[in-house]
């Protein structure tokens, strides 16, 4: 088995060409991950969700992690971890622009509001809930290929 570092461009590709994974963020020195839909777009990793926990965590705490994998046959497989900082684009006139870019960005793939909008069967249903939509500016990332020597 060879495990190879990955460069930039290969790991902007990779998470332009995926469009689920794992966002972690922290509070009070506990983590918290979960999965999410995404979209990229220039330097930043765009979403959605309604209020809850991650939203309330990753407004005291900016600083968040993102990580997205894939399996393949022959054990090979592919991993990119973001490190990046949560930026939210309320429902303002000076954010328009951008929440219009993410809506279109995440739009092209089918089913793209979920998990974000979607609460446990057993939670009160929420009145008039705005969902948040937010970006995650990309600070650095890193990434690895691993694969049978042939």
């Amino acid at each position: 088995m060879i495990v190879q570092e990955t460069t930039r461009e290969e790991n902007i590709s990779f998470l332009s060409s995926r469009r689920f994974g794992r966002l972690a963020c922290a509070k009070d020195n506990q983590p918290y991950l979960v999965p999410f839909h995404y979209a990229v777009s220039e330097n930043h990793l765009y979403g959605f969700s309604m209020p809850g926990q991650k939203i309330d965590w990753m407004r005291k705490n900016a600083h968040v992690c993102v990580q997205v994998d894939e399996f393949s046959a022959n054990r090979e497989w592919r991993s990119v971890i973001v490190y990046g900082v949560y930026e939210e684009m309320p429902d303002t006139p000076q954010w328009q622009r951008n929440r219009s870019h993410a809506l279109s960005s995440l739009q092209q793939h089918a089913n793209w509001w979920e998990p974000g909008d979607l609460k446990p069967a057993s939670a009160p249903p929420a009145t008039a809930v705005l969902p948040v939509f937010f970006r995650i500016r990309i600070e650095s990332l890193t990434g690895r290929h691993a694969f049978d020597q042939a």
